[in-house]
C-alpha cells in the first residue's frame, strides 16, 4: 500500500474511530437502551471482487435494481445486477482521479453520484459509464466530502465531515458543468458550526444525510456528538437548521441514514449497529425502535434498500483496513431481515 494511501485510510479511521469526548463532542458512549430484540437475521447478499475492496458508500438504482458499492481504499465502484451474488467492477480504481468512494447516490434520471472524501464529487452516466461533470471543494485545508441526498426536484447536497458544513449542486448547476468542460466548484449551502457540539477543530461532525420523500428536509447526523438535525428546504425559513430530539437512544457513531417515509434507519459503525426510528411528519423528532448490534455486521458504514431488501455494507475497515491490524474476510454486502 502507497504512503498516500495509508494517509487517506489514516483519515477514514479517524471519522469512523472518534469516541472520546474531548475530540468528538460526545458526552455518553455507554450502551445505550433498546427495545426488546427480537430475530434478525443477517445473510451474504452480494460478494465483491478483491482483497482490498473496503467498501464504504451503496446506492440502489430503483429503476433497474442495480446496486453500487463504492470502495474507499482504491475508490473503484462495483456493480451487482438482479439474480447475481457477485458484483463486478463498474469503475476502476482511481476513475477520472478519484482517491476514493464514499458515498453513492442514483438519482431519478439514472445518473451515479461518487463521493471522493480529498476532493468533492463526480456524476456519471449509468449507461455509458462516462463521467458527466466533477464538483470540487474550493480553496486549500482540510476537507471530508462524506456522503450525499437527493431531492425530488434533483439537488444534491452533501456533507463535508471535518468543515461542519452541507454543499449543495443543483440540477441547473449540473447541466452547466456538464456543458462547459464537466468541472465546476462546490458552494456551501448550509453551515451548522454554529450548532454542532463542542469539538476539537479537526474532529469529524457531519456524516450521514437524507432527504424526507415531499422535499421539506433534510436529516444529517452528528456522528461524535450522536445526535441528529433536521435542515429546512422551505426558501427563506427563518430556523432552518434544528436539533431533532431523539427518544429511546442516541446516534454516537452514526454513519450511513436511509429513510422510507417515517421509517429511518441508521447504522453506527464502531458499534456494529444497527437502528431503526420512526421520525415524526415534520421532522422534528424521532423514536428509537429496535436496535440490533452484530459482529457479522462487519463494521456496517451505510445501508440503503433495494426492493424489500435492507442492504448493509460491511467495511471490515478493522481487518487490515484503516482501523487495524489483520487480514479480512472475503468482502461482502449483508441483507439484513428483522430491522
Amino acid at each position: 500500500m502507497s504512503h498516500a494511501t495509508r494517509r487517506r485510510m489514516a483519515v477514514i479511521a479517524a471519522a469512523v474511530a472518534c469516541t472520546a469526548a474531548a475530540a468528538c463532542g460526545s458526552t455518553d458512549d455507554t450502551a445505550q437502551p433498546a427495545p426488546a430484540a427480537q430475530s434478525v437475521r443477517i445473510a451474504t447478499a452480494y460478494e465483491l471482487p478483491g482483497d482490498r475492496a473496503y467498501p464504504e458508500g451503496i446506492a440502489a438504482d430503483p429503476r433497474s435494481g442495480d446496486v453500487y458499492v463504492g470502495s474507499y481504499s482504491t475508490g473503484a465502484v462495483y456493480r451487482a445486477t438482479p439474480g447475481t451474488k457477485r458484483a463486478e467492477v463498474f469503475l476502476p480504481e482511481s476513475a477520472d482521479g478519484r482517491k476514493t468512494a464514499n458515498g453513492l447516490k442514483v438519482d431519478q434520471a439514472g445518473r451515479l453520484w461518487v463521493t471522493d472524501s480529498t476532493a468533492g464529487v463526480t456524476v456519471y452516466d449509468t449507461a455509458t459509464r462516462a463521467a458527466l461533470a466533477r464538483f470540487d471543494v474550493p480553496g486549500a485545508g482540510a476537507r471530508f466530502v462524506n456522503d450525499l441526498a437527493i431531492t425530488p426536484d434533483g439537488t444534491a447536497y452533501l456533507t463535508d465531515s471535518v468543515r461542519g458544513v452541507v454543499y449543495r449542486v443543483t440540477t441547473g448547476q449540473l447541466a452547466e458543468a456538464a456543458a462547459h468542460g464537466g468541472k465546476a466548484e462546490l458552494t456551501t449551502q448550509f453551515d451548522l458550526n454554529a450548532v454542532l457540539a463542542p469539538h476539537a477543530a479537526d474532529g469529524f461532525t457531519l456524516n450521514g444525510i437524507v432527504a424526507d420523500a415531499s422535499g421539506r428536509y433534510l436529516l444529517v447526523v452528528d456522528m461524535g456528538a450522536g445526535e441528529l438535525f433536521r435542515i429546512s428546504l422551505a426558501p427563506n425559513a427563518a430556523d432552518a437548521v434544528r436539533k431533532v430530539e431523539l427518544r429511546g437512544g442516541n446516534l454516537v457513531h452514526g454513519d450511513g441514514l436511509d429513510l422510507r417515509d417515517n421509517t429511518l434507519w441508521v447504522v453506527q459503525n464502531t458499534d456494529n449497529a444497527l437502528a431503526r426510528w420512526t421520525v415524526t411528519d415534520d421532522g422534528a423528532g424521532a423514536t428509537l425502535d429496535k436496535r440490533v448490534t452484530d459482529e457479522a455486521l462487519g463494521l456496517p458504514t451505510t445501508s440503503a434498500h433495494s426492493g424489500d431488501q435492507n442492504l448493509v455494507v460491511s467495511s471490515q475497515f478493522d481487518k487490515g483496513g484503516p482501523m487495524g491490524p489483520g487480514t479480512p474476510k472475503p468482502f461482502t454486502i449483508v441483507a439484513v431481515e428483522g430491522i
